[in-house]
């Protein structure tokens, strides 16, 4: 198999996880988030795990639980990267909204049971800004078609 198809179904991959992780917090679709536990039930999206996080930052995180502008933040961070990947459009700035999701999630597991440093979360960032880095929208995405935009050209942030 050619790598740019490689490269291209990664991404896919990556953006629906983003996607569907978001889909799932608002409409409590059953997996991570049990129907009548959703956003859209009234329940905050970040509350439950943030109030749950143990660890050196665990203060910090007990201090955002449930707080409407983090809970925006996550969903919106999660459907814009997701959307950003599953087009293969924006894939810097998707990448970096990701990667910063990411990273804080990274810091609220800390201390990693099964590693000393590295889990899934590093892992996710380092695939994130990677297939930024390497094109990957223009591989059975829309990446050159978005970059022909004037807007975009304007604002390189949104390639």
């Amino acid at each position: 198999m050619k790598k740019e198809y490689l490269f291209g179904l990664l991404r896919i991959a990556i953006g629906w996880i983003l996607f569907w992780a978001g889909l799932d917090k608002i409409f409590g679709l059953g997996y991570a988030t049990k129907a009548g536990k959703a956003w859209i039930d009234g329940v905050s999206p970040t509350a439950g795990y943030l109030k749950s996080v143990h660890g050196p930052f665990a203060s910090t995180f007990h201090s955002m639980a449930g707080n409407p502008l983090v809970d925006w933040l996550f969903i919106l961070g999660l459907l814009f990267a997701g959307i950003g990947f599953l087009l293969g459009t924006h894939m810097k700035l998707s990448a970096y909204v990701g990667s910063v999701l990411m990273f804080l999630i990274w810091l609220s597991v800390m201390p990693i049971k099964t590693n000393p440093f590295i889990d899934e979360h590093i892992i996710y960032i380092l695939v994130l800004l990677t297939l930024a880095s390497v094109g990957a929208g223009q591989y059975l995405g829309l990446e050159k078609w978005w970059k022909n935009h004037n807007f975009v050209k304007k604002h390189p942030i949104l390639e």
